[in-house]
């Protein structure tokens, strides 16, 4: 895993730094704010500048880990018991801003319109009624190991992760392309443009459909749900890994794929691929003030169950979408300057 630890030091520099930038801003979804992101970046140390631009250029691994930034729990206050809203007056305003910080040196942060009612940071925590549906605010159920979003042409090149509370070290799951002994695997069927991939539970209407005041906006959003609709009813064979043969990038997500129609070697390459993920999944625990950059084409990831409380003290985490093309999504997004697609 690539590492950096923050010192002390590295924490009095940052915190004259996003004092400075929270107070000119009001919220983390703040438009100015985001799209000035990467110039406010260039205020972070240089050598931490350094690490981060070698894990984007160098791929010395697919998980990349900052730990180290202060928290004050007690500033923070009790766990939102839901997402909606949770970006006004946000205690851990300073924190996000860090978090926006570093994903703006990886590439340019992007929201789905069908996710979280189109906001840029998302809160990743449990929700009452939502413990065993497939989703990241469930707790009683495993969140199973995938891809993230691994159905659309548009994912992220890295999907990131910022604790901000985790009193129960629940632990978070991956498996990296480098766990794979690839010599193993029907490569070429893998490759092949044959499996099916359906969209995942957190981008269905339920997650995601209030109105956002906005009539224009909101039929976009409803011509992105009834996209998602076909997609699930009609998916596209695609192949599951793309680039480089010998050092695969991948992206699947098992609990979304149907294997009916699949010829026999596809159901069998896939079969093998996610035994082998299976065996090598290992345990990732954050904790608060870690934040966890993982490379989306060479990384699965997943989430262990754990017990929810409900009572503010429960585990709490940042979560952003990075994309080093955001070009590559131009047909679904309303601007060139607008970064949530549709």
């Amino acid at each position: 895993m690539h590492h950096f630890a923050l010192t002390r030091a590295d924490n009095m520099v940052l915190s004259a730094v996003l004092a400075e930038i929270a107070d000119a801003y009001d919220t983390i979804e703040n438009r100015d704010l985001i799209r000035r992101a990467p110039v406010f970046a260039k205020q972070l140390p240089a050598h931490f500048l350094e690490f981060l631009e070698e894990f984007r250029i160098g791929e010395p691994s697919a998980l990349c880990l900052v730990s180290g930034l202060a928290v004050d729990e007690d500033r923070l206050g009790p766990t939102p018991t839901h997402w909606r809203n949770s970006q006004f007056g946000s205690p851990s305003f300073p924190q996000e801003i860090f978090f926006l910080l570093c994903a703006s040196v990886l590439g340019d942060v992007f929201g789905w319109a069908t996710q979280q009612e189109g906001r840029i940071m998302h809160d990743v925590l449990p929700i009452k009624g939502h413990e065993h549906y497939e989703i990241g605010s469930n707790s009683l159920q495993h969140l199973s190991w995938h891809t993230e979003d691994a159905f659309h042409p548009c994912r992220g090149d890295y999907v990131a992760l910022m604790c901000l509370k985790n009193p129960d070290l629940v632990e978070t799951v991956v498996c990296t392309v480098a766990d794979i002994d690839w010599s193993r695997l029907d490569v070429d069927a893998l490759f092949a443009p044959e499996f099916t991939v359906m969209p995942d539970n957190s981008h269905q209407p339920a997650d995601g459909a209030a109105s956002s005041g906005d009539p224009a906006v909101d039929k976009l959003r409803a011509r992105s749900f009834n996209l998602i609709k076909s997609w699930n009813e009609h998916p596209e064979p695609r192949p599951l890994l793309f680039g480089d043969r010998g050092d695969p990038y991948m992206a699947l997500d098992p609990y979304h794929m149907d294997s009916r129609g699949w010829s026999e070697r596809a159901q069998q390459a896939f079969t093998g691929l996610v035994d082998t993920i299976e065996a090598n999944l290992r345990p990732v625990v954050l904790r608060p003030g870690d934040c966890l950059f993982i490379d989306n084409f060479r990384t699965v990831h997943g989430r262990k169950a754990f017990q929810p409380r409900y009572d503010g003290s429960d585990r709490w985490l940042k979560r952003l979408n990075i994309t080093r093309n955001l070009r590559g999504s131009r047909a679904w997004r309303l601007a060139a300057d607008d970064l949530i697609i549709y």
